[in-house]
């Protein structure tokens, strides 16, 4: 038991955020995460989610633990304009996309908001981005300024304008790109006219 104590320990070190499930593969029992837990030796910050105290994280840490509760969800609009510099605005929730068809997760301890995506608009544009060691897939800049003309309803035309300009301005992306994924996003129409008058 104190071999598996010392492995979940060294594990956290590297990735900050360890859910139970993880130790099936690696032969661990739970029962030791849980004695650590009793122990003060790990905390929980979430339900499923542990850590040790003290641990150093980024700005950008409740993305990665979001990316943990939902492994197969992406990091979308409000929060994919936040990582990538393209708002001002601090969302208070957790923005992340899940195909049509997947199941609600069960989530009562990170704010995340749900958005549903299907098809070309779920799977492409996703950048896979190392937070805190944990792998976290978020959509490209060009991919979110289109989903944001989709959702402006949702977020604000501003808000879509703003990042529109921003990723032109700083070049964070080609025109060309904007197209392809106003296209995908089925908002070509809708974006035309601002991007026409941007890119001049």
């Amino acid at each position: 038991m104190q071999g598996s104590s010392q492995k979940i320990l060294k594990i956290l070190k590297t990735r900050t955020v360890l859910r139970p499930a993880e130790l099936d593969e690696l032969g661990i029992p739970r029962i030791t995460l849980q004695r650590l837990y009793q122990r003060g030796l790990v905390e929980k910050v979430a339900r499923g989610l542990y850590r040790l105290p003290d641990t150093q994280i980024s700005e950008h840490h409740s993305l990665a633990e979001a990316a943990k509760m939902v492994p197969k969800g992406v990091i979308c609009l409000f929060s994919a304009l936040r990582f990538h510099n393209l708002t001002t605005q601090a969302p208070h929730e957790i923005w992340m996309a899940i195909d049509r068809k997947t199941r609600l997760p069960v989530n009562k301890t990170l704010p995340i908001r749900f958005v549903r995506f299907s098809g070309p608009a779920l799977i492409e544009g996703i950048e896979s981005h190392i937070i805190d060691g944990i792998p976290v897939a978020i959509y490209q800049p060009a991919k979110t300024v289109a989903d944001c003309f989709k959702y402006r309803n949702k977020i604000g035309l501003d808000v879509a304008l703003e990042a529109l300009k921003d990723c032109l301005r700083n070049r964070r992306c080609e025109a060309d790109t904007l197209w392809r994924f106003a296209k995908i996003c089925r908002v070509s129409n809708v974006m035309r006219p601002y991007l026409e008058a941007m890119s001049v």
